[in-house]
């Protein structure tokens, strides 16, 4: 079974996000880029899966720029076989993302396509059930464990109530969340060694993908400041205060 693993390339978690002066965008210039947490966590589990003797071959998958190739290059020292670069310099929005994603697989012909439940750039959390409706596939969100038996997948995720357990069908797709497991540290002798893992680049035109971001964002802000806080004497001139504020 081959296994293809979304990757997608975002700001680092650790980086206080900045708005341009202009509010047109966000600073990314000198600022650390890393992979989605989710998608690592994502390829830590088709690793596992791989590791078990359950799929024979896991494939990483990265949509973005030319320079995305040390990104790629990260995945692939995790332990990932190959990887898949479909370049572009466009901002990619969740419904082109999944088209583009049928693609691959058409062509590759996965047993199981595993990619975090969301982004943290846009927490659109989209990308996955859009990819299953389009590929008329069985999926799992928000998964907390993975079992693999044959030709079917067991899956426990996190819902409001608790913990709801689901038997799929494979193929399928599966989105992670942040409890499913804890990805591997890469050792420097990964490093080397993924620099001769092969590597495809693609031309986002030449999948033939109809573009279907239909969203344009105007304008970009920061959160407002927090005001400094006041002391009540009672509950009664709280009360008060939250009326001259129009909150009661």
């Amino acid at each position: 079974m081959k296994i293809l693993v979304g990757y997608k390339r975002v700001v680092d978690y650790n980086v206080r996000i900045q708005v341009k002066p202009d509010g047109s965008g966000v600073i990314t210039d000198g600022v650390k880029l890393s992979a989605n947490p989710f998608d690592d966590i994502a390829l830590e589990e088709a690793l596992r899966i791989r590791d078990k003797g359950l799929a024979t071959e896991v494939v990483v998958v990265t949509m973005g720029p030319a320079d995305c190739q040390a990104h790629i290059r990260n995945g692939l020292a995790m332990g990932a076989n190959r990887a898949i670069h479909v370049v572009t310099d466009a901002a990619i929005q969740p419904l082109t993302a999944a088209r583009a994603f049928l693609k691959l697989i058409e062509k590759e012909q996965p047993g199981l396509v595993l990619m975090g439940k969301q982004a943290i750039d846009d927490d659109a959390n989209q990308t996955g059930q859009m990819l299953a409706t389009l590929w008329g596939r069985p999926q799992a969100t928000f998964a907390g464990a993975i079992a693999i038996d044959g030709g079917k997948a067991q899956v426990t995720r996190e819902v409001d109530a608790g913990l709801e357990i689901l038997d799929i069908d494979l193929p399928a797709v599966v989105t992670v969340d942040l409890r499913l497991n804890e990805p591997r540290f890469i050792k420097l002798p990964d490093i080397m060694k993924a620099k001769s893992k092969p590597l495809e680049t693609l031309a986002f035109a030449d999948l033939g993908v109809e573009s279907a971001d239909f969203l344009e964002t105007t304008h970009y802000a920061p959160p407002a400041k927090r005001s400094k806080g006041i002391m009540v004497k009672d509950v009664a001139e709280l009360v008060a205060a939250l009326k001259n504020k129009g909150l009661v």
